[in-house]
């Protein structure tokens, strides 16, 4: 079996959406308003086009994606880590439990978050309503740092951090710990 990880075009965009929407039917189920549970082929290539949306490829066939958001389209959660952030995680139904997820989520975190981005550590959101997603991801090595409730009924939602270069993320740390120091000193000035 050949597997070919890259970005997705606009000529992959059908088959983007045919996973996207078979893997989020129990999100759908859920009542959760993720938008990648209801994107149609326009909010697919929205997504491809201004994202870096990954694929990876077994044998010609697109069967699993995720995708590192544009910081600057997800200010919110980027805002409090200054962290990348991935979503729209799915895994074609049909090859669910070989791997396939797992390869395509460990290349995206050590060869394009680590390595081509620099980054120390990678953050996603999910929802704990969902009955295996959280858990999922802690044995993945994702851990929760922040819950918040919206009050849409959907429950709470974590933000969640894998650290993919320790080192760096030690310096990470201290820095962000410098930077409150010094808001906090000028804040007292005031």
């Amino acid at each position: 079996m050949s597997d070919i990880y890259r970005l997705a075009t606009l000529e992959d965009a059908e088959r983007v959406l045919h996973i996207t929407y078979e893997a989020y039917v129990t999100i759908r189920e859920l009542g959760l308003t993720w938008p990648a549970a209801h994107a149609d082929l326009a909010l697919i290539q929205d997504n491809i086009t201004h994202n870096k949306c990954y694929v990876l490829e077994q044998d010609g066939l697109i069967v699993a994606t995720v995708t590192l958001a544009d910081p600057e389209r997800v200010k919110e959660l980027t805002a409090e880590t200054g962290l990348p952030f991935i979503m729209w995680f799915a895994v074609d139904p049909n090859v669910q439990g070989t791997g396939a997820g797992s390869k395509l989520l460990n290349w995206v975190e050590q060869h394009i978050i680590r390595d081509e981005v620099g980054a120390p550590a990678v953050t996603l959101g999910t929802a704990e309503k969902h009955p295996w997603l959280l858990p999922m991801y802690e044995r993945r090595g994702y851990e929760s740092i922040r819950a918040r409730d919206a009050g849409k009924g959907e429950g709470p939602m974590h933000l969640m951090r894998k650290v993919v270069h320790p080192e760096r993320f030690e310096a990470y740390l201290q820095e962000r710990k410098q930077a409150e120091q010094i808001q906090q000193t000028s804040s007292q000035g005031n």
